[in-house]
């Protein structure tokens, strides 16, 4: 069903940037700007929803040219939840930016910076056309170039190197992919490839192209292919690495399942296969790096790499479980992530260092942060009535269907090490003898401050660069309202967990969807060309 409000998700937060720009020197405009923004992204997600739920998938054929001669875009379920996820995901992350960002990055264009980001991710979610895809790919990551550097500390400017380099590469393979694909069938359009791809077999050159994409966008989703990932990931702002955690690799996990289940899926044995070992691989290399870090951030990130590949391990078993389990998962896991670095935000705030030997005691003066990562530690790893348990268990549940025993016992030791990572960062954070928080620290002079260090018996409280300690201008820093904006999404991941059955409902229509291709067709080409 054609509908003109399906462009509004991506207009909303383009006005919305093109006006903050034009407020620079207005930075509470920018602010009202932006909030007003991402509530109504909120109802138009919400109405997005209850619409397919009822109407079935919507479409909105761009310039009035019906695909796939223009390019459309699609809202079946999937794309639906993934809407209203990243619009909830914007505004918590938004508010708890009002708190943190600090003064000198909204001067900055960091608010615009941020919409523009939400207009590629919510294009890639909704588009139906390969080629748009790949525009809406670079909008969002043109954006995530400048928020990874805003501020240009030493750390951030190394890093962002790496980050553009990597994804110059990639978005490179995602062209020559994107040209050979249209030399096969002479189209772009994800309908209307189901359908050539169909007709002439997934064989051959079509089967090479394949592999290109799985790894064009296992390099953006940062499955197996990670390397660039925990540096970049830990350079930024905690808020700026939350909305990272929680978007940009999921925007490269939903290319996977949207190409791999509508276009390339004729072949479930080897690629997908392949893409299963990638999944069990990138959860080993995740948890060992969670284990192995003393640095929160770098804790943190890996985990985000180990839940990455949960979910391609998810997609691999080709079964309505592991289909089902994927979506409810990744919908899971975008909330939880950026839940757990605000509040490794609000620690690291405190304690005026990502690293846990300079931490301790925390539970006196943040009380209600250290709680809340202490639960959110147990929806990580899939304790029951939390958030996580559903999707995990659909995911083990396809992988003993598809017989991939040892990979799916492989996968819940993963879960029980991402728990162990987790309560180590809430026993070391959260426990042990006091320390002065981190504003405390910078009232006291350096002599002052090394001396209790020594009367404690505790010299590594002084950290080795202290130039680059904070990264918080502490004159915006509120613990408060930080604590109110990420307690949103801690809500979020009880209600899930305690709504699963509920949740389940909207989760299996997604996943109908993936698995019956016919019926994407029939939408948007309405019975074929």
């Amino acid at each position: 069903m054609a509908n003109n409000l399906l462009i509004f998700p991506l207009l909303i937060p383009l006005v919305a940037a093109v006006i903050q720009i034009f407020a620079r020197n207005h930075v509470a405009v920018q602010r009202i700007i932006g909030a007003i923004a991402v509530l109504a992204n909120i109802g138009i997600a919400v109405w997005l929803v209850a619409t397919v739920q009822m109407h079935g998938i919507q479409i909105l054929p761009m310039g009035g040219w019906a695909a796939p001669y223009g390019i459309v875009f699609v809202a079946d379920m999937f794309a639906a939840l993934l809407v209203l996820t990243t619009s909830i995901l914007g505004a918590v992350c938004l508010f708890y930016a009002f708190a943190s960002i600090g003064e000198e990055r909204e001067k900055y264009h960091f608010y615009p910076f941020f919409q523009f980001l939400l207009v590629g991710v919510y294009g890639s979610f909704l588009t139906g056309d390969l080629f748009n895809l790949f525009v809406c790919f670079e909008v969002m990551l043109i954006s995530s170039y400048a928020l990874i550097v805003l501020g240009g500390t030493r750390l951030q400017l190394r890093e962002t190197l790496k980050y553009i380099l990597i994804n110059i590469i990639s978005s490179s393979f995602f062209v020559a992919s994107l040209a050979y694909l249209y030399g096969a069938t002479g189209t772009l359009n994800m309908a209307h490839l189901s359908q050539r791809v169909a007709e002439v077999g997934q064989t051959g050159i079509l089967s090479v192209i394949a592999f290109l994409f799985l790894i064009v966008f296992s390099l953006k989703a940062g499955m197996f292919l990670f390397f660039w990932l925990p540096g970049s990931y830990a350079a930024p702002p905690s808020v700026i690495t939350a909305i990272f955690a929680g978007l940009l690799t999921k925007v490269g996990l939903y290319a996977i399942l949207r190409t791999f289940t509508l276009i390339f899926y004729h072949d479930t044995g080897f690629l997908y296969t392949l893409i299963g070992w990638m999944g069990i691989a990138t959860m080993i290399l995740g948890v060992i790096g969670a284990v192995a870090y003393r640095d929160v951030n770098k804790i943190l990130v890996y985990n985000v790499v180990a839940g990455v590949g949960l979910i391609g391990f998810g997609l691999a078993t080709a079964n309505t479980a592991g289909m089902e389990g994927a979506i409810f998962y990744m919908l899971h896991d975008m909330i939880l992530k950026a839940l757990l670095f605000l509040l490794a935000g609000i620690m690291i705030g405190a304690a005026g260092t990502s690293k846990l030997t300079q931490m301790s005691g925390l539970i006196k003066r943040i009380p209600a942060t250290g709680w809340m990562l202490f639960v959110a530690g147990l929806a990580l790893a899939g304790v029951p009535p939390l958030s996580g348990f559903a999707g995990k268990l659909l995911i083990v549940q396809g992988g003993m269907e598809r017989g991939w025993y040892a990979m799916t016992l492989i996968s819940l030791a993963a879960s029980l090490l991402m728990l162990y990572s987790i309560m180590r960062i809430f026993m070391l954070g959260f426990w042990g003898k006091d320390r002065p928080l981190a504003d405390e620290r910078k009232e006291l002079s350096d002599d002052i401050y090394q001396e209790w260090a020594a009367e404690e018996g505790h010299p590594d409280l002084l950290p080795d660069d202290r130039d680059e300690l904070l990264d918080y201008r502490w004159s915006s820093f509120h613990p408060k309202r930080l604590v109110g904006a990420a307690s949103v999404l801690f809500v979020l991941v009880i209600v899930i967990g305690l709504g699963s059955g509920w949740v389940y409902t909207y989760v299996a229509e997604a996943a109908s969807v993936l698995e019956n291709p016919a019926v994407y067709i029939q939408a948007v080409l309405g019975g074929g060309r």
